[in-house]
């Protein structure tokens, strides 16, 4: 009797067994890449905005403390957008003719507020209070990056849940006293990039990691620190673990 199939069927099929198998786990991968890539989180992307503000050249060249922008950060939920006000604090004195700041005097003449897109945000069901991260010492930089290097804001980390728990699940690793969220960036000014494990002369590796945005858990010292904090800010593992805390 004739061969019915050509010998090459014989290899189609192991492939499309092998496919079978193998397609989801493939599909899978290929999504979670996708999803957690900058072209879907956005990170590291500069958002244009109706004024390019830049960090760096306000909290670093010109040394102006976080809290005279975002005044509620301290003790708000929300920290709070500069208004035209606190923006013409300075440039009814400075730059007072420039094209890029017209929409700040536009928004100080007819009282409006100038609508900044957002570049950081949670879902609507997450809960985030900046003001208690603060209280703790968690730096700016933990969750928004090197905030004081951007010439124009962009998003530092993706907020996955994962990113959230990690601390929440030993936050001795991370906490610190609060003024240390403030001293990292008079630091910057005063030592640009030296690093110095002492901190005397130079950045600690805590502040150098946190400068320059990278993934940096407490160690030595500042574990011995983070481990006290801890007890002394009765934080509770098991409470600050559970679902609800966030999601509300």
């Amino acid at each position: 009797m004739a061969q019915l199939f050509h010998p090459a069927a014989n290899t189609v099929a192991r492939v499309m067994v092998l496919c079978a198998f193998t397609g989801p786990i493939v599909a899978l991968l290929v999504g979670s890449a996708i999803t957690r890539s900058s072209f879907n989180t956005n990170v590291g992307v500069p958002l244009a905005q109706p004024v390019p503000f830049s960090h760096e050249h306000h909290a670093v060249e010109l040394g102006i403390d976080c809290r005279y922008c975002h005044t509620n950060v301290e003790r708000s939920p929300n920290p709070g957008l500069p208004s035209s006000e606190i923006c013409m604090s300075c440039h009814s004195q400075i730059w007072t003719d420039s094209p890029l700041l017209e929409p700040v005097r536009d928004s100080y003449r007819e009282n409006k507020p100038i609508v900044w897109n957002q570049v950081n945000w949670v879902p609507g069901f997450v809960y985030f209070p900046h003001d208690i991260h603060v209280a703790r010492g968690i730096s700016c930089n933990n969750c928004h990056g090197p905030i004081q290097k951007m010439m124009i804001t962009y998003k530092g980390k993706a907020f996955f849940m994962v990113f959230c728990l990690n601390c929440h699940r030993q936050p001795e690793k991370f906490l610190a006293p609060p003024q240390f969220v403030w001293q990292l960036y008079q630091d910057i000014q005063r030592y640009g990039d030296k690093v110095d494990p002492t901190g005397k002369e130079g950045l600690t590796p805590r502040e150098y990691a946190l400068a320059e945005g990278k993934y940096y858990e407490n160690q030595g010292a500042d574990l011995v620190e983070g481990e006290r904090l801890k007890k002394e800010y009765h934080i509770h593992t098991v409470q600050i673990t559970n679902c609800s805390v966030c999601h509300h």
